[in-house]
């Protein structure tokens, strides 16, 4: 009998703006480099009403995979599997991170907080993940992308 390994992973949070998409950039260029799977997860904003939770799930992995089309190189054979969760971004995130040996996450500049790492995601990462983290910026991407 053959016993396969579990296959290693890179877990990036993406949400549709400017950093998330350098977290994207970055963490496909780790997948890379790894020679592992690409994790992308998007956990959507559970205040924005609409659609019954199985076809907003579906209406949001939709614009996901449109987004990771665009901003991923096809050319470079890439295992990418696109995740839609629920609650939390900085726990759920985390969770991810378990099963994965990077988490790759993308930060405003400044937060309303004056936190020079955004938001709460990032502090709770920080806190939880027990791999590897990164969190990158891109101050210079257009901000007209977003999933939401």
């Amino acid at each position: 009998m053959q016993v396969k390994p579990a296959q290693r992973c890179v877990v990036v949070g993406v949400d549709g703006s400017p950093n998330s998409i350098a977290a994207l950039r970055r963490a496909a260029r780790e997948a890379r480099s790894r020679h592992a799977r690409l994790d992308v997860v998007h956990v959507p904003d559970p205040k924005a009403a609409g659609l019954p939770r199985p076809l907003r799930t579906f209406r949001e992995w939709l614009r996901l995979r449109s987004l990771v089309a665009d901003n991923l190189d096809r050319s470079q054979h890439l295992t990418t599997r696109l995740r839609i969760l629920y609650g939390d971004p900085g726990p759920v995130l985390a969770e991810q991170a378990a099963r994965g040996e990077l988490l790759v996450i993308g930060a405003r500049e400044h937060s309303e907080h004056g936190s020079p790492f955004g938001g709460h995601t990032v502090p709770v990462v920080r806190s939880r993940a027990t791999c590897e983290v990164i969190i990158c910026a891109d101050h210079h991407a257009d901000s007209g992308i977003d999933i939401e």
